[in-house]
């Protein structure tokens, strides 16, 4: 019988802006939050998975007033602060029950039997982990075995230890009450465990290397005392090319700083003793004009690995390096030690002990496994760095090794330490709740502990002067080539210390496990996606994007040293010498011998587990999907993307149509991938159910004629025409268009050609964005005659100078004249040559109110001025005395993203992604009481 289930919430409406505002938040925050038990890349935050599980699971009222109750209670459950909040929990599960029983009501199941929630590509966690604490039975799959490892940490282990007491020696000196004259809810008495094995670990470290780290002497001044270093850092060496030098190593480094901030400057100088010789110093103070230049440009003399010659100025080539990088001639220097001070930082040169101590480090285990050939991602094979073994200093491998050693020994000793629970010799693998499985649970995490001093304690770890401490490796999704890098001491109290680190897991358990009362017990698996059992259960997952990121060849770096860690306590898991890749679901050209051949290995794949999704998906539930891909591949017949195009063929091909799209704010702006480029800051959620097998099919033309009639709508919603929408980034709108065009596209069996033949998901997206193009070109025609010929003579010259002659022509083909928009003050004529002022060069101070000719052009420009210059509150400021020309500017800002985008012009692009991004926080700056007219500010306030 079919039954006609009630939509789910998901389908209908969600409190959008709430979502994104508290993802945004929640991306910015760097301690005490689950992602901080081990690095995974592209995870979703929290809050977007757990309002996404709501209202997947939640049934729509049907009315506007209850759908409002709802949204109001979505918006507590969203609060980074609510995260723990059982008074909201509880109510959120209650609901999430409602809807359950009602459905039982149509289907007969039993009302104590959910269906559980299961992500098949689990990766970081995040949505299996809001499952969990949404009150419902989570199932996490994924065929990488760190990813398996990360969501066992999440939602397997700390339940079964739940309300613990912790069974570790208080650390002498530490003041604790008794264990029996205090409570240890959720999994505190697991954390607490962890942070006295791991300082047990530090300390009995340090006893077995701690000779190899020996302090600084500060200077005179400051002392004369020992001081402990915080990190060494070194540049790379190369042999000069110029022959009269005889192979005399000089420096490769990319900047000179130790510290760039403000009233504490500090640099590296190298000082030339002769022909063959030099040595760094250490200054502070103020550099001159031709210090600071040699500071910021360090020896590099362009883009990649280019260099020069300290001694000769010749010219070092990236060839060359690599060439010498493949002999093995490539070496290492000191260049500064930096140390905590009594006052804060302090830098010393280079001394020969320190260099010494380095020496005598010796590994008594290398790893030897083979970095991937794959430039794209990974640079150091290029420069002669072939294995894993090759990118740490003998030191860090030294530490590194010793860490991981102790990880079997405090396990023996917490299982020591716990023999007195109930006998249950099975261990964690096999599902163990014992003594047993409690030393491997705490393995478990301190070896997480090794993967964070791994990540920060090798030797491509930048040095970063305004933090003045040492970046982890992975700042970004790849593992470039590092130049000068920075080896932290792990045995200090700073930036990738192993005491810091520790803390850093202790403190990811507050918001990840504070509470484990109502919470079912999770269930991980490693498995291949395609290889789902076909049984009843809710879907919601974030599979890989195409070919955007390679999440086993990167996870390699930390599965060398969980395995190492791990191989007795996770036998099963650890079980091959690297992450399995032939199965792994991404479009690896390398790994496949060609684009082509990788493409078709996706869409396989990708529809097999979208078949097995649709075949086990519950009836009553719809599946949501997260996907965030930017690529545009424009031909002459239109832009599409092959990421995109790959993907939503197999969704189709399994026989799912999209009810709903929603784009959400799921990226961070301040990764180093998205500082200063137009990087994605939202996923899209896919909202799908099978398709009904009575789907009418639909002529080109009908699909057109629907496509104008839906996109519109949503793409004014889109870039900020409602007052509660957030607005889509310019970056962000030809994926997010794609949600509402294939929402049509889908719903049909098929879309007919005029030859009778179906059209291609490819064909779909090239119509769907010329319509999104047209959407704004449509709206030119509301811009004024200035701003039509601006943006006409932007598209053919930029900011160069073109003809006067021609520029004329245009302009009276604009209904306007190049004088006329001279006038204005956006543009420059004079000698035969047009040119377009950029936004600094217009005049200032810039009154709106008295200008007597306005386009929204200028408008526009001085707004972008603004926005850089003092950001939201600068740019409302100015747009309140303006406030009639928003929309045209909001839609011109747009329009000039996508044209700068497409042909090169990336930093005039980040310019108006930047302010369209921030639009709704500059219109709520501009209708703040303080920036209105005099006039109307008398009348806010009641004169």
């Amino acid at each position: 019988m079919l039954v006609n289930f009630p939509k789910k919430l998901i389908e209908v409406a969600l409190p959008l802006n709430d979502i994104n505002k508290a993802a945004a938040y929640e991306k910015a925050i760097r301690q005490a939050h689950p992602s901080t038990l081990h690095l995974w890349w592209a995870r979703r935050p929290l809050t977007a998975a757990r309002s996404v599980l709501f209202a997947q699971l939640v049934n729509d009222p049907g009315s506007k007033t209850k759908r409002e109750k709802l949204f109001d209670l979505m918006r507590e459950l969203v609060e980074w602060e609510n995260t723990n909040n059982e008074g909201v929990l509880r109510r959120a599960r209650a609901e999430i029950r409602k809807s359950w029983e009602e459905t039982c009501k149509l289907t007969g199941e039993d009302t104590n039997r959910m269906p559980p929630i299961h992500d098949l590509f689990a990766g970081g966690g995040a949505i299996p982990l809001e499952a969990q604490r949404l009150g419902l039975e989570a199932r996490a799959s994924d065929l990488n075995p760190v990813a398996v490892l990360i969501n066992k940490s999440m939602i397997e282990i700390p339940p079964r230890f739940a309300g613990r007491n912790p069974v570790g020696p208080v650390p002498v000196g530490q003041r604790q009450m008794s264990t029996s004259a205090r409570s240890w809810p959720g999994a505190s008495g697991l954390a607490e465990d962890i942070q006295r094995y791991g300082l047990w670990m530090r300390e009995e470290a340090q006893r077995r290397i701690g000779n190899y780290y020996p302090k600084a002497r500060l200077p005179k001044e400051l002392g004369g005392t020992e001081a402990t270093v915080i990190a060494w850092l070194w540049a790379r060496t190369v042999a000069s090319p110029d022959p009269s030098r005889h192979g005399v190593h000089v420096p490769l480094v990319s900047s000179y700083w130790l510290s760039s901030v403000p009233g504490k400057l500090s640099w590296v100088e190298p000082v030339i003793n002769g022909p063959t010789a030099w040595h760094f110093e250490v200054r502070s103070g103020t550099p001159t004009p031709e210090q600071l230049k040699s500071i910021q440009q360090g020896t590099k003399q362009g883009r990649g690995a280019s260099f020069r010659c300290l001694l000769t100025g010749t010219a070092i080539s990236p060839s060359y390096i690599k060439s010498e990088g493949e002999r093995g001639a490539l070496r290492t220097r000191l260049m500064a030690i930096a140390t905590k001070a009594p006052r804060g930082r302090h830098y010393l040169a280079p001394s020969p002990e320190q260099e010494e101590a380095a020496a005598l480090a010796q590994p008594d285990w290398r790893p030897t496994q083979p970095i991937p050939k794959n430039p794209r991602w990974f640079s150091p094979p290029d420069y002669g760095m072939p294995t894993y073994g090759d990118i740490f200093t003998s030191r860090q491998l030294v530490a590194l090794n010793t860490f991981s050693s102790l990880i079997s020994e405090v396990r023996a000793r917490v299982q020591f330490d716990a023999a007195a629970w109930e006998v249950d010799t099975r261990p964690l693998e096999e599902g163990g709740s014992g003594a047993v499985a409690y030393g491997d649970a705490v393995a478990v995490y301190l070896s997480f502990v090794v993967s964070k001093l791994a990540d920060l304690g090798n030797n491509l770890c930048r040095w970063t002067p305004v933090r003045q401490c040492p970046r982890q490796l992975f700042s970004r999704q790849a593992m470039p080539m590092v130049w000068d890098f920075a080896e932290a001491n792990p045995f200090s109290a700073s930036s990738g210390a192993w005491s810091v680190l520790v803390d850093g897991v202790y403190k990811a358990f507050d918001k990840s496990f504070a509470y484990l009362g109502e919470v079912l017990p999770g269930i991980v698996t490693q498995a291949d996606a395609s290889k789902l059992a076909a049984t009843p259960v809710i879907f919601s997952t974030d599979p890989p994007y195409y070919d955007n990121i390679g999440y086993a060849d990167l996870s390699d770096f930390f599965y060398i040293w969980l395995r190492r860690s791990l191989r007795d306590v996770a036998p099963r898991l650890f079980g091959g010498t690297l992450v399995p890749k032939e199965e792994e679901l991404v479009a690896t050209p390398y790994r496949h011998g060609s684009k082509k051949r990788a493409e078709a290995f996706f869409l396989t794949g990708m529809t097999e587990v979208m078949h097995r999704m649709a075949e086990a998906s519950h009836p009553a539930y719809p599946v949501t999907i997260y996907y965030a891909f930017k690529q545009s591949d424009t031909t002459v017949k239109g832009t599409a993307s092959t990421g995109w195009e790959t993907f939503l063929e197999a969704v189709i091909r399994a026989g799912f149509q999209i009810t709903a799209t929603w784009p959400m704010r799921t990226e961070n702006g301040s990764r180093m991938v998205g500082q200063g480029t137009n990087a994605l800051a939202s996923s899209v959620v896919l909202v799908c159910r099978p398709r009904p097998q009575d789907a009418p099919e639909a002529s080109r033309r009908e699909f057109l004629r629907e496509l104008r009639s839906a996109l519109p709508p949503a793409l004014e919603e889109m870039i900020g025409g409602k007052p509660d929408q957030s607005p889509i980034p310019p970056a962000d709108l030809p994926q997010a268009t794609i949600g509402p065009g294939m929402a049509v596209f889908s719903r049909y069996a098929a879309v007919l050609e005029a030859d009778g033949q179906h059209m291609s998901v490819h064909t779909a997206l090239t119509i769907i964005n010329k319509e999104k193009d047209a959407y704004f070109f449509d709206a030119e025609e509301d811009l004024d005659a200035d701003s039509r010929f601006c943006l006409t003579w932007f598209e053919m010259y930029g900011w160069q100078a073109g003809p006067y002659g021609e520029a004329e022509n245009v302009a009276k083909g604009r209904g306007t004249s190049v004088s006329g928009v001279a006038s204005a003050g956006v543009l420059e004529a004079q000698r035969g040559k047009v040119r377009l002022l950029r936004p600094a060069e217009y005049a200032q101070p810039w009154a709106p109110e008295t200008d007597l000719r306005l386009p929204v052009w200028e408008v526009l420009h001085y707004l972008v001025q603004a926005f850089q210059d003092g950001g939201n509150n600068a740019a409302g400021r100015l747009l309140a005395r303006c406030r009639s020309l928003a929309d045209p500017v909001r839609h011109l800002a747009y329009r000039l993203y996508t044209y700068c985008e497409r042909n090169g012009r990336a930093s005039d692009a980040r310019l108006y992604n930047e302010l369209a991004s921030a639009w709704i926080d500059v219109e709520t700056a501009a209708d703040a009481p303080e920036h209105q007219p005099v006039e109307k500010q008398l009348k806010l306030f009641g004169n």
